[in-house]
């Protein structure tokens, strides 16, 4: 059963080509920003991987369904989204009471 009170919660990574750091350098502090200003954003982190110069670690926290949905229609229209639509991401969604 769908509950829409459920939190969801992304993690994982998004693999980062060497010609790509710029993208990320340029839009990336925005992009943190916006989402973290979102109504029922709880927590949003996107940061190097320690281990893997490649990858930047991947992990939010949404309130709801809804609040996740609104984020996701919200980036794809984004500077980050069209900037970053060819980068390969790798996450898993939960969703929690």
């Amino acid at each position: 059963m769908v509950r829409e009170e459920e939190k969801v919660v992304l993690s994982g990574f998004l693999v980062i080509a060497d010609q790509d750091r710029e993208i990320i350098k340029t839009h990336l502090p925005h992009h943190i920003a916006l989402t973290r200003a979102e109504a029922g954003c709880l927590a949003f982190d996107v940061v190097p991987d320690p281990h893997n110069a490649s990858r930047y670690l991947v992990e939010e926290t949404f309130a709801s369904r809804a609040a996740f949905a609104a984020h996701q229609a919200r980036v794809k229209t984004s500077d980050w989204g069209r900037a970053t639509a060819h980068m390969q991401r790798h996450y898993t969604i939960k969703y929690e009471d």
